[in-house]
């Protein structure tokens, strides 16, 4: 027995305690020399995991930027521009739209557009108030671009150029869009269409003139083809049916032509009767339709010019020949018409008239009705092999 001040000491020399049991560790928090030992493990592998992880997500930062930026702003949203340039799309738009009109024919039956002139009187195309020359007789509803609709009255047209000149009542209170000069216009220069495609009133195409002086005839597709030929304006912008008749405008909001036809591979040019718009736009010069509008207004009536010579319209070879005889027996060269007075014989292959090349019969009759009547133009021709030259002064005829 220990006495005071001394510690037992057990057999083996360390301090005598009584036998300790697994109740006694687990209330001391002391466990067995080989649990120590894989706690000791396990707590390693945890402190490692733990800066392995720190520093992966460090070398992450470092290689792959993050994809959020917290300091990222847009600019302020900007202010509502005063107004547009005098020559953009939408200016050029926001004045002349107004001056632009919808046509209905016949309750419906065909649409089309029109566009004011000075007098308050309205141009269109022939084909539109015709119905594409199957009636003479129609009723005409304008829809002005205030929404109000009034009765139109004809006051001529003219199946030759494919113009027509109404009358509305109401319409004094509308811009009327000035006539530019088509003479001027040239290949890219933008041009804007407005009009009523498929009845869509009011609509807005932008393009170039994409070719000048294409020659456009009606498709033969029986009596009531409307009659027209002439030199046209190309353009890419849109033009679809119902557009016809509306104004072709450059970047001065000035009408250089009368939208009149479109090409949709099949169909007639003139009417567009298959498809939409593909891109190829022709609207008549407004030089020549000015003539034809002032005509119009003064007579009722158009002329147009003749070059008084019967063409063989089976000639396969370039050029317009002059045909062997005309109708009825009759000289293929009137005489003492135009042809006659400039030595034109029949079997003459007329290859060039002024600075327009010939390469059919329809181009010459495009290039003699887009000029006005009286016109002297030379006129190049071949005979037996012989190219000669002459000049020629344009014959007049009634529409």
């Amino acid at each position: 027995m220990a006495g005071p001040g001394f510690t037992a000491v057990s057999p083996a020399g360390g301090p005598s305690s009584p036998r300790s049991s697994a109740t006694d560790w687990e209330r001391r928090g002391w466990l067995p020399r080989g649990w120590r030992l894989v706690a000791a493990v396990g707590v390693l592998m945890l402190v490692c995991a733990i800066a392995g992880g720190v520093a992966g997500g460090y070398l992450a930062t470092r290689i792959t930027p993050s994809p959020l930026d917290q300091t990222y702003t847009l600019r302020p949203v900007p202010a509502a521009p005063a107004g547009q340039a005098d020559n953009s799309v939408a200016a050029i738009a926001a004045r002349d739209t107004p001056g632009v009109v919808m046509i209905k024919v016949n309750g419906g039956q065909g649409t089309g557009s029109g566009f004011i002139i000075s007098g308050g009187y309205i141009v269109t195309n022939d084909h539109v108030v015709t119905l594409d020359g199957e009636a003479q007789a129609t009723s005409l509803q304008i829809y002005l671009s205030n929404g109000a609709t009034v009765a139109g009255q004809l006051v001529g047209s003219d199946p030759y150029s494919d113009i027509a000149v109404l009358r509305a009542a109401g319409v004094s209170g509308f811009p009327a869009l000035p006539l530019g000069n088509s003479a001027s216009v040239s290949v890219g220069d933008p041009v804007i269409a407005i009009g009523s495609p498929l009845g869509l009133a009011g609509t807005v195409t932008s393009g170039i003139v994409s070719a000048l002086q294409r020659p456009i005839q009606p498709d033969a597709v029986g009596s009531s083809a409307p009659e027209a030929f002439f030199d046209a304006i190309q353009t890419d912008a849109a033009i679809n049916p119902g557009s016809s008749g509306g104004p072709l405008v450059n970047a001065q909001g000035q009408v250089i032509g009368v939208d009149a036809a479109l090409d949709t591979l099949g169909g007639d040019p003139l009417t567009g009767t298959q498809g939409g718009s593909i891109g190829l736009g022709f609207a008549i010069p407004v030089n020549q339709a000015r003539r034809v509008i002032v005509q119009l207004i003064r007579t009722g009536y158009a002329t147009h010019s003749v070059i008084g010579a019967d063409l063989n319209g089976s000639y396969s070879g370039t050029g317009a020949q002059v045909a062997a005889s005309g109708p009825d027996g009759r000289p293929a060269v009137t005489p003492g018409g135009p042809a006659a007075q400039a030595g034109l014989q029949p079997g003459d292959v007329i290859v060039r008239l002024g600075s327009l090349p010939i390469d059919s019969a329809d181009s010459l009759v495009d290039a003699v009705r887009s000029l006005p009547p009286g016109s002297r133009v030379e006129v190049t021709f071949v005979r037996q092999g012989s190219t000669l030259r002459s000049s020629v002064r344009l014959g007049s005829a009634r529409s």
